[in-house]
């Protein structure tokens, strides 16, 4: 009996371990956190958009799925403490920093982050209010796809492209206005290689970017620390192994903020796919030459082209040992293989890496769909290019009814659904 009940205090100790959120958030550090984000709000003051951005609010807590929300939902799911709503999250429910639909209210989710930073914070939350006005005025796009950016050719152009603004954001006068057009050739040659992709390119750019210029203009004292973060920014996306899901969230900021410095009124932004490099072609008086690869060229030894293309070459060769790596991984030991139907994605694009026709691995990430919802912490999950099916590997597996776990990773399937076993060992994820 004794036993017994010692194996069952280590259950209810290991239980509350597992439940316990982070220590440095609280409902007292949640208040101070929406009187911040209210006043950066109150300052702008819709100056920027058109309305003031502040709404509702829910910080999300990754290690016990806990909600600190500034207003109450409408089905009572969230109850009030210390004057902050309370609950939590359904384990279906992806935590993403976006807007998110819960109990009649559409807030802005943030996900807390593992220790405390007052500029992530703020950003965060600035970014997902702003998602929730996207979705407010129908600026949030249909799908769109950039994967044309993991080509050799596109990602020289996008780098000397992003060479190019980046004198641009840090000149003035006749030296920035030949970097402007510069970078507009060079976005030009791209655009006339990838012609079908335009609208793509102009939606990512609008949907991410416009934010990151939005979080980055609010939260800044001024002009020069906001070109600082952006260029920043772009230094941590520039070192990216795939641009397909990373570039917009810079980009977009990068024509936006040299837009700011004309004035340029961004409310007269109404629809998704606006073409912002087209905006500053304007604002800058800039004359574009017939066929821009003509000149892109010649433009591109101005620009350091032969670094580039050394870069270009080492991703290659990291690519393909990369490739040697998942096929033994993915495709020769036992997997998880997973179909997927209406999947919702949460990952950072510095955990892409794009492997050619094996599709994308991504090293850290966070996906629900109809089957249920899985982590990955470590050791990668393989997404084909189609975007229908997604593989971990079957090493140190364990399967517990509605839950498996493995190196790295761990999955809750939703009823109705099954892990079936392989002849090699490996487990198809289907409908009962």
């Amino acid at each position: 009996m004794k036993k017994l009940l010692f194996i069952a205090a280590i259950i209810v100790l290991s239980s509350c371990q597992r439940d316990k959120g982070l220590d440095w958030f609280s409902t007292a550090k949640a208040g101070e956190y929406f009187r911040l984000v209210e006043q950066v709000c109150n300052s702008d003051n819709g100056m920027l958009w058109g309305e003031n951005l502040y709404g509702p609010v829910m910080y999300v807590d990754n290690r016990n799925r806990a909600i600190y929300a500034n207003v109450a939902d409408k089905e009572d799911n969230l109850k009030a403490r210390d004057g902050i709503f309370t609950g939590i999250l359904p384990k279906e429910r992806i935590i993403t920093n976006n807007m998110i639909e819960f109990g009649g209210v559409r807030y802005a989710m943030v996900p807390l982050p593992e220790t405390e930073d007052s500029y992530r914070m703020v950003t965060r939350t600035v970014h997902s209010l702003f998602h929730c006005f996207q979705e407010r005025h129908g600026l949030k796009p249909s799908t769109f796809s950039t994967r044309h950016l993991n080509d050799r050719n596109a990602r020289l152009y996008l780098k000397l492209e992003w060479k190019a603004l980046t004198y641009a954001i840090g000149s003035s006068g006749e030296t920035r206005n030949q970097a402007i057009r510069d970078a507009l050739v060079f976005r030009g040659a791209r655009r006339e290689l990838f012609p079908e992709a335009i609208t793509d390119e102009n939606k990512f750019e609008n949907y991410e970017g416009l934010t990151t210029f939005t979080y980055i203009k609010l939260c800044t004292s001024g002009p020069e620390e906001m070109r600082k973060r952006i260029l920043e920014y772009l230094d941590r996306i520039y070192q990216n192994n795939s641009y397909a899901w990373g570039y917009g969230f810079v980009h977009g900021a990068l024509y936006a903020t040299l837009l700011n410095d004309k004035d340029f009124d961004f409310k007269q932004i109404q629809q998704s796919d606006f073409d912002l490099g087209k905006a500053a072609l304007e604002a800058y008086n800039v004359t574009l030459p017939e066929v821009c690869r003509d000149v892109a060229g010649s433009l591109a030894m101005n620009y350091d082209i032969q670094a580039i293309r050394v870069e270009e070459s080492e991703r290659e060769e990291m690519i393909n040992e990369n490739i040697r790596r998942i096929v033994t991984t993915f495709n020769e030991k036992p997997v998880v293989t997973i179909t997927m139907e209406s999947p919702n994605f949460s990952f950072e694009p510095e955990d892409i890496h794009f492997l050619d026709t094996l599709g994308t691995l991504y090293e850290r990430l966070r996906v629900s769909d109809n089957w249920g919802r899985l982590a990955v912490d470590e050791g990668g999950a393989l997404l084909t290019n189609d975007l229908h099916t997604l593989r971990v590997t079957a090493k140190e597996i364990v399967v517990e009814k509605t839950h498996l776990s493995g190196a790295g990773w761990h999955l809750v399937l939703n009823d109705g659904w099954q892990a079936v076993v392989a002849g090699d060992g490996s487990y198809n994820v289907t409908k009962k």
